[in-house]
């Protein structure tokens, strides 16, 4: 069954979502040149989405922008969430608060010497980030190697019999396992985590997003 989804693969990478593909692409790469105010913001855009959508996370990030993430008080900053719509707003703005500790994070993960060790950081260190949230951070700033967990890509890989059944929750333990079956598929297809979760993510949804 994964030869069918490799096919369907070449095909988008020749036709003209390539190109909006490739253009998000280079916008996660441009991050290395980015400030750690842009981290940051990052950082929490991220924390947004978690248990949201990317939609409402740029929502949120594009109201608030670095500013609002981090200076306003915990109190105005359930308000503002609030007000935007967003679902979980007490408990957001209390990991966006916690994550203040955390500015300087470009420098930070400078210190680990892969994706993945610096994905095991993330997730022991930031509350509110899962293994998916850790992973997304991680492609958004511009690296590679992680997958991205979300249920569109565990769905579209049951689909195609990447994996035997749907996860009822997902833990560590499964989503590592989820993500070994996603990383022999990248080899088969030739191609890294974050490339690969943006065409998976289109193949879904028809949205090229972050």
């Amino acid at each position: 069954m994964s030869n069918a989804l490799l096919f369907e693969l070449r095909a988008l990478q020749t036709n003209g979502i390539s190109k909006s593909i490739k253009e998000r692409y280079n916008e996660f790469k441009s991050f290395a040149g980015k400030s750690e105010e842009d981290w940051f913001s990052e950082l929490c855009f991220c924390l947004t989405t978690a248990n949201s959508s990317a939609m409402m996370g740029l929502k949120v990030q594009d109201a608030l922008g670095f500013d609002g993430f981090y200076n306003l008080p915990q109190k105005k900053l359930t308000r503002e969430l609030k007000s935007l719509g967003y679902r979980f707003y007490n408990k957001r703005a209390e990991y966006i608060v916690g994550a203040r500790r955390h500015f300087g994070i470009k420098e930070k993960l400078q210190e680990f010497e892969n994706d993945r060790e610096k994905r095991n950081y993330l997730f022991e260190n930031v509350k509110g980030y899962g293994l998916k949230e850790s992973s997304h951070f991680l492609r958004n700033t511009g690296h590679d190697n992680c997958a991205i967990l979300d249920r569109h890509i565990i769905r579209l890989m049951h689909e195609h019999a990447l994996i035997s059944a749907l996860p009822k929750t997902i833990t560590e333990r499964n989503y590592l396992q989820i993500e070994s079956a996603l990383d022999n598929f990248a080899q088969k297809a030739k191609m890294n985590h974050s490339l690969l979760d943006l065409y998976l993510w289109y193949m879904k949804t028809g949205k090229v997003l972050k």
